[in-house]
């Protein structure tokens, strides 16, 4: 197994480059994918946000209603650690059984993890960072994903910063200008994992702080 951490801030593309990437044959174990899994109508995880929360982080249909929950936590520290403390153990559980049943595998994995600068992992073959100028990320939530500017500012701002990423980073993808150029630096990014040596057996744990 050959194993990358995938990271980008909001707004960077990075999913798109983790689509583009899982074109080309990498295995995608996918942070915030596993994470809205997990918190599936009738999921534990579920159960406890709605423990901790209340009925209205629950739209009609009894799913998750993300918003209301982010309005709840977000600029609320000790909310926000109850959330984490109920959802980050889950998720960790099941990003490492699926990384374990990938260990004797020849495949390229990727642990796409927004926070990986925040939440680093050990043994990594490589990193990758999506990167843009932080004003193109802002422009492109917005006009993108609907978001009030004031709310994607500030979602950026509780990031790590640009400086921060690209420091952690082993080759960086400039996602600032068109899907002909993101396409031709996802395949040269390609080719160099598939060159990369193979991870340890105990690559990919959390890193002890």
């Amino acid at each position: 197994m050959i194993l990358v951490g995938l990271t980008g801030g909001i707004g960077s593309g990075k999913t798109t480059v983790s689509t583009m990437l899982a074109a080309r044959g990498a295995v995608i174990i996918d942070a915030d994918q596993i994470t809205r899994e997990l918190q599936a109508p009738g999921s534990p995880v579920l159960a406890e946000i709605v423990d901790a929360f209340g009925e209205d982080v629950l739209d009609p249909s009894g799913a998750l209603d993300r918003p209301a929950l982010a309005a709840k936590v977000f600029g609320d520290p000790e909310a926000l650690a109850t959330l984490n403390k109920i959802v980050h153990p889950a998720v960790g559980r099941e990003m490492a059984a699926r990384l374990e049943a990938q260990r004797a595998s020849d495949n390229v994995v990727i642990l796409d993890i927004p926070l990986l600068v925040e939440n680093p992992r050990e043994g990594l073959c490589g990193t990758l960072v999506v990167d843009l100028p932080l004003e193109t990320a802002v422009e492109r939530l917005v006009s993108q994903r609907n978001m009030d500017r004031t709310d994607a500012e500030a979602r950026i701002a509780r990031q790590a910063t640009r400086e921060a990423r690209i420091a952690i980073a082993d080759r960086v993808i400039d996602n600032s200008g068109n899907l002909a150029s993101l396409e031709r630096q996802v395949d040269e990014a390609w080719q160099w994992m598939q060159k990369l040596p193979p991870a340890a057996a105990d690559a990919g744990r959390v890193a002890r702080t």
